[in-house]
């Protein structure tokens, strides 16, 4: 799933290749998430049919016959476009079954650990897409683009280790699910307000992540150049350590007490960055990360617990929401033409004050 995050560090080297307008750039972040908004719900509903198996199987297959393209010579950005929308259809349909899934796979009470933990070996690959291109670059002279054969030799071996192993999928005694009934799901008001919970934090995600190294250039003139691809792997570092500790807290944490902390401690970096200090921040930035780790499986797992014999159903309506990421980061951008790089992060700010909203309103609603 870490690949499909790529596409972020993709934009600038693409621009560069491709001496590409800054529209055009942008085309390619807006293909790798588009798919998640066309493709979740009816994989859903096939996965409600077929299984979680086969439907990993099948994104772990889009995912490496696009990423498989480049190795024949990227010659042309076209080319290049369907490479992104291949994997960012593999991707969508790896969310889709690869969440709920692991609750199959875990023991009772255990899902939400184990799915951060999950989150955690996906941040590994999310920081891939920054660092394997940097090293490439700054050690060895290659070109951003052995980045490909490096993937493809990974999702072979995934293809590989997934389809020898054995999982005791869930059975529900349940309505096959469909259209219908899926969207039907968002007339609960617990639904809906997890759902937007999903569209808000990607969204601000892609804000804090995509804002980063513009804000430290603006600010305190540090630049882009400099800091580059490690603007994007700075702020993953921080998702990624933040997971490995969600892990583990969630031992003995109960998941809604631990949304409610995370939410808190992302407004404070948030809040840091505010202070226009260089050291506050770096140190904003950091603390943002390691509190947004854990929000995206927390909502996932708290919703599917919530109803598990509809969790085909949730997770494409979960995975759905991740478009998000295409539609909120633009307002950031008119925020920051408007006033300032600095002002356009109270676009994350507000979308977080919702997240922290729905943690200590709607769980409590719901436990009551």
């Amino acid at each position: 799933m870490g690949f499909g995050d790529a596409v972020g560090p993709f934009v600038g080297l693409a621009k560069e290749q491709f001496q590409l307008t800054n529209f055009e750039a942008q085309l390619i972040t807006f293909m790798g998430f588009i798919m998640f908004g066309i493709l979740s719900i009816p994989m859903s509903l096939y996965q409600d049919r077929k299984g979680k198996k086969n439907v990993l199987l099948l994104g772990l297959a889009i995912a490496l016959i696009g990423l498989t393209i480049p190795l024949f010579g990227l010659s042309n950005y076209a080319l290049f476009l369907l490479t992104i929308l291949m994997l960012g259809a593999g991707a969508a349909i790896l969310q889709v079954a690869g969440n709920p899934i692991m609750r199959d796979v875990s023991e009772p009470g255990k899902y939400s650990r184990n799915l951060s933990f999950g989150q955690f070996v996906k941040a590994i690959g999310s920081l891939s897409g920054s660092l394997i291109p940097f090293a490439a670059a700054s050690w060895f002279g290659a070109s951003w683009k052995v980045l490909f054969p490096i993937y493809v030799a990974f999702l072979l071996l995934t293809l590989v280790v997934i389809s020898l192993t054995k999982i005791s999928e869930e059975k529900e005694d349940h309505q096959t699910a469909n259209f219908t009934s899926s969207f039907s799901l968002l007339k609960n008001p617990f639904i809906l307000f997890m759902v937007l919970g999903i569209f808000v934090y990607v969204g601000i995600e892609i804000c804090i992540s995509s804002g980063v190294p513009i804000l430290l250039n603006s600010q305190f003139g540090i630049r882009i150049e400099t800091w580059g691809l490690l603007g994007n792997a700075f702020f993953f570092l921080a998702i990624l350590t933040g997971r490995f500790l969600g892990s583990v807290v969630l031992n003995w944490i109960k998941p809604q007490r631990f949304l409610q902390l995370t939410t808190l401690l992302s407004l404070l970096g948030i809040l840091l960055i505010f202070f226009n200090i260089q050291a506050y921040t770096l140190v904003g930035i950091f603390i943002t990360g390691i509190g947004f780790a854990n929000i995206f499986p927390l909502i996932f797992s708290i919703t599917i617990d919530a109803m598990p014999e509809r969790s085909n159903e949730i997770s494409g309506l979960m995975v759905t929401a991740i478009a998000g990421g295409a539609f909120i980061p633009p307002l950031m951008g008119v925020m920051a033409d408007a006033f300032s790089v600095l002002v356009g992060f109270s676009v994350p700010l507000l979308g977080l004050l919702y997240l922290i909203l729905i943690a200590f309103t709607r769980m409590k609603k719901f436990n009551a």
